[in-house]
């Protein structure tokens, strides 16, 4: 019988640097061996060292000061910034007429027939219920406000963003060029550009438009792309070998294949166009967004739900239409000649209401059909208020968890970032990036951290760091909880997307007033806030993760004995894994997003210092703490997302 001999382990320094992991941590350490000691020698001090930052007060003011003094002389202000804000005051003031004239019968019947032409007869129906929602919650005025403030800058947005993606996407310089500055513009603080926009334009719809142009741009900006750059390779070289010029490859083949790229980044766009009316109401935006800005400065949360309502209502009808038209629902089935035909009918149908409707003389939504929720809404909150904040008997109020939250998980969570030397924060980060990526993603993280300390911002910035991942901890255990049960249960699921379209629509002032009532004011309501923002895409990704797992898998698994827990744990998670990366990621980068609006309810640190800066039109505060948020986002982004290496092939 032949003897078999076992393979001989290598266990010496040469094997053990084969796992790269290990021999990463070692490189780390060598280099921490050499650099820490110097460092601590020269900077003893725990926090950033003064010598090592930059005040940026000086030059931002003297900037704000001369925009102030040359912004009615200036040439580039008279003849440039001039022309494009009485181009958006235009634009935006006939769309409004136009609506107005059509009347609240002709707006709906549009809206109505649009839908069911693009998304079919249910949809219609739901899209004329919603406009007439809002007309009952007595919204109907500043409805059609926002609308024609939304229609300007979603087409503004969706022209800016299909051009520097059409560049993007043809060129593989301009697509690494654009991508740090289309993450500035998304991640960036939507509060930390409205100062140096309205210093240029200042507060009004000018300034409202433009800001929601910079917020909603970069979604179609990187779908185009995405689009153009994935286009099938085998069909742009069939059209390329019949002769065709660029432009025309562009025209009949790109863009086409392009197409469902293309309308999702119209829906993305949308979307987050309709989540800034409130916040650039704060510049004189008008519409729904200031009555909910309005109603929240008085504590009227009755109020507040019932202007809020209808913006939740329009980003769940445009968010289901542009789907639609993104499916190509209906149009195998009919002719280009039908089509046409069928699109003119309901145009003809559409005005003919609307002529009818100002000749019976009723444009204007009737009073007597006004419901009022204000008293209701208000009553169920002082009801919460009275009964749960401190009345829950045994496991005690909202106030209490809230309490212990602070004093459990953030105060020990801040105390022990802002207690570690600033040369250790840094190697930390160091450490996690490189392990999960390579040493430019490491470089990366550790060059944005830095950039916090230089800015001077550094013991705020460990505070939010502390309130971000206890949010996103909290928001990942709920949400990958129940995007795995929406998975298994199409039930569940059913019942849970009219609530997710709720939450993810939802301003986040509207809710803010009773996330204050319940919690109070501090640091947790800010994380619940962040939590409820967040948690509608972590459960969605999730869901649609486990959902698409190869089925020839889980049926595998299922004839050789696997329990239910089994396959979840063995097949569905390692499977869904990219999805799950996607939906921690996504929750950092929203989490993030609502820090300002935390600093509004006593989360302080950076969200408060942004809020400071624009309440009090101070650039170098808002800026700066807008910057380094930008950064705590990249660094978070780098630290939670592998980065394989990839060979790049010819064409890629």
């Amino acid at each position: 019988m032949a003897t078999v001999t076992a393979p001989t382990v290598r266990t010496g320094l040469p094997g053990l640097l084969k796992h790269r992991a290990l021999a990463k941590l070692i490189l780390i350490a060598l280099a921490a061996a050499v650099l820490v000691p110097v460092v601590n020698a020269r900077w003893a001090s725990g926090s950033w060292p003064h010598a090592l930052t930059v005040d940026l007060s000086e030059p931002l003011g003297k900037a704000s000061d001369w925009v102030i003094n040359n912004r009615d002389s200036h040439p580039l202000f008279l003849y440039f910034f001039g022309h494009i804000s009485n181009a958006v005051v235009l634009s935006v003031r006939a769309v409004y007429l136009v609506l107005l004239a059509a009347g609240w019968a002709g707006v709906t019947a549009a809206a109505a027939l649009i839908a069911w032409r693009v998304a079919g007869l249910k949809l219609a129906l739901g899209t004329g219920v919603a406009f007439l929602a809002c007309g009952l919650l007595g919204m109907w005025v500043p409805t059609m406000q926002t609308l024609a403030l939304m229609v300007v800058a979603v087409l503004a947005s969706v022209l800016l963003g299909a051009l520097l993606g059409l560049a993007a996407g043809l060129s593989d310089r301009t697509y690494r060029a654009l991508r740090p500055v289309l993450d500035t513009m998304q991640v960036l603080p939507a509060f930390a550009y409205l100062l140096p926009v309205v210093l240029v334009f200042g507060i009004g719809v000018p300034a409202a438009v433009l800001a929601t142009v910079v917020y909603a741009a970069p979604p179609m900006a990187r779908l185009t792309a995405l689009g153009l750059r994935g286009a099938d390779q085998g069909v742009l070289e069939a059209v390329e070998s019949m002769g065709t010029t660029a432009r025309q490859r562009l025209v009949t083949a790109r863009l086409p294949l392009a197409r469902k790229e293309l309308l999702l980044g119209l829906n993305q766009t949308i979307m987050m166009a309709l989540s800034m009316a409130v916040i650039a109401s704060v510049i004189g935006a008008g519409g729904l967004g200031d009555r909910v800005y309005q109603a929240l400065a008085s504590v009227d949360v009755g109020a507040a739900l019932a202007a809020g309502i209808p913006i939740v209502l329009l980003a769940v009808v445009l968010d289901r239409v542009t789907a639609a038209a993104g499916d190509g629902h209906g149009e195998s089935e009919e002719s280009t000649s039908s089509r046409y035909l069928r699109w003119g009918g309901a145009a003809v149908v559409a005005v003919a209401v609307a002529v009818a409707a100002r000749l019976a003389g009723r444009l204007d939504w009737p009073e007597a059909w006004e419901v009022n929720i204000a008293e209701p809404v208000n009553r169920a909150v002082d009801w919460m208020t009275a009964h749960l904040y401190s009345g829950v008997p045994y496991i005690g109020g909202t106030a209490d968890w809230a309490g212990h939250f602070t004093t459990w998980v953030l105060d020990p969570l801040r105390s022990g970032l802002q207690g570690l030397p600033w040369w250790s924060v840094l190697l930390i980060v160091a450490t996690l990036a490189w392990l999960i990526g390579t040493w430019q993603t490491a470089l990366t993280a550790v060059l944005a951290m830095a950039a916090i300390g230089v800015l001077g911002v550094w013991e705020p910035s460990l505070d939010t760091l502390a309130q971000v991942l206890a949010a996103v901890a909290v928001t990942l255990v709920l949400g990958f909880a129940t995007g795995i049960a929406a998975a298994r249960s199409d039930r569940v699921e059913r019942l849970l997307r009219p609530v997710l379209d709720v939450f993810q629509t939802m301003p986040q002032f509207v809710y803010l007033i009773p996330v204050v009532a319940l919690f109070g004011v501090g640091r947790a309501p800010a994380v619940a806030a962040a939590v409820v923002y967040a948690l509608p895409a972590v459960v969605r990704i999730t869901t649609q993760g486990l959902r698409q797992v190869d089925p020839a898998a889980l049926e595998s698994a299922r004839s050789l004995g696997a329990s239910s827990g089994q396959q979840l744990r063995q097949v569905q998670l390692p499977l869904a894994r990219p999805a799950l990366l996607l939906a921690l990621n996504q929750g950092v980068v929203l989490v993030l997003a609502v820090v300002i609006i935390g600093g509004l309810v006593g989360g302080g640190a950076l969200g408060y210092d942004v809020v400071f800066g624009l309440a009090q039109g101070d650039l170098a505060t808002g800026l700066v703490a807008g910057v380094a948020i930008v950064c705590l986002g990249l660094v978070l982004d780098r630290v939670t997302q592998p980065t394989e290496r990839r060979r790049v092939g010819k064409g890629a």
